[in-house]
This record gives C-alpha cells, sequence and structure tokens, in this order.
C-alpha cells in the first residue's frame, strides 16, 4: 500500500464494486437472451449453468474486491472479533431475523424457503440456494465497505451505515431487476436489517 491516507471514499468505492458485480448477471441474461435462450422460462440444465456461471463470477469479482481493498486501504475484511456477543445482541439479532422473515412472509404470502423447494423441485432449489450464497457475499462485502466508508467521515460506528448503503443500492434496484417498486422497498428494509445484524454480531 502507499502512503496516501485513506479516505471514506477508498472504502466506498469498494463497496460500489460490489454493487456492480451485481451486473454481471444482467449481462449475462442479455447474452442468453441474444442466443435464444428465455431466463424466466428455460429448461432445468439452462436454469443450472446459469447459476454455476453467476456464482463463479460473483465469487471471483468479491475475491479481487477484497484484494484491492487490502491493497488500497490495508484493511484486512477476514479479521475476527474479539469481542463477545452480551444477550441484549443475540435477542436485537433473533428480532431481526423475524422482522426479515415476516416481510418476506408478507411479500411471498407464505414462507419463500417452503415456496421455493415446491416451485424448483430438490435439484434446482440446492442450486438456487447456492446462487443466493454468493451473492449474500457481495451483499457482505457492501455493508463492510461501506460501513468502514461512513465511519472514516462520520466518526460513529453504532450506525448501521452499511446497511443503509446496500438498502439504497441493492435494495431499491430490485424495483429494476423486478420490476415492483414493493419489492425494492422491502428489500432495502431487509439491507438495512442485514446492516445492524452486522453491528450486533461485532463485525
Amino acid at each position: 500500500m502507499n502512503n496516501k491516507k485513506v479516505t471514506g471514499f477508498d472504502y466506498l468505492w469498494l463497496a460500489l464494486y460490489a454493487v456492480a458485480g451485481f451486473c454481471f448477471e444482467l449481462l449475462l441474461v442479455f447474452i442468453e437472451q441474444a442466443i435464444g435462450i428465455d431466463i424466466n422460462n428455460c429448461i432445468t440444465l439452462q436454469m443450472i449453468i446459469h447459476w454455476i456461471i453467476t456464482i463463479i463470477a460473483w465469487v471471483l469479482i468479491g475475491l479481487f474486491i477484497i484484494k484491492i481493498g487490502k491493497k488500497t486501504t490495508n484493511f484486512d475484511i477476514w479479521q475476527e472479533t474479539q469481542k463477545k456477543m452480551k444477550l441484549w445482541q443475540i435477542v436485537a439479532i433473533s428480532l431481526c431475523f423475524v422482522i426479515n422473515i415476516a416481510v418476506k412472509y408478507i411479500d411471498w404470502n407464505g414462507f419463500k424457503v417452503i415456496q421455493e423447494f415446491q416451485a424448483r423441485g430438490t435439484l434446482l432449489f440446492i442450486f438456487q440456494y447456492m446462487y443466493y450464497i454468493a451473492e449474500g457475499f457481495l451483499i457482505s462485502l457492501i455493508i463492510v465497505y461501506g460501513q468502514k466508508a461512513c465511519e472514516t467521515w462520520f466518526k460513529k460506528e453504532n450506525i448501521p451505515y452499511g446497511g443503509i448503503i446496500l438498502g439504497l443500492t441493492w435494495g431499491l434496484g430490485h424495483i429494476l431487476s423486478k420490476g415492483s417498486i414493493t419489492i425494492g422497498l422491502l428489500s432495502s428494509v431487509a439491507g438495512i436489517l442485514f446492516g445492524a445484524v452486522y453491528l450486533l454480531v461485532n463485525r
């Protein structure tokens, strides 16, 4: 790393790189459409291939962002916290999960996991949740670097800045990707909750 002073923008750019990483799937869908594959109406093998390509790309993009972050800010994202969670933190985390599940239940008119398993079947369900894990990887990077950016600027560590940035980017992005304002707003709420959980588990 060079000797320049690390600013909030150095961290913010890393968070935005992770946001941009999601655009890979949009590019992939565009290519698929160009060769005659409709992602909303494709066979099982095509769907699995789509997810595998997206998973590999997102993981590689995420690892590359981490490498850039270590070089430009000297911040080690893999560092482990030495703090233990207190009872109130565990209760607060549980409440965040309950709220998130409730929001998903309202959005899906039922439990999302159960409905996806029934709709997809075992094989597609497994690959879909591998896809969700890769998505969660990029989501985590947005939260972590977004949090560091705002803490560098505002010098406060008890506000879920990373979750707010996630809600304003990944969350509201669902308005375009899903074509629904409601889904976008609900995803924004989920993003803020994810950011709160990140702080509650002591990072």
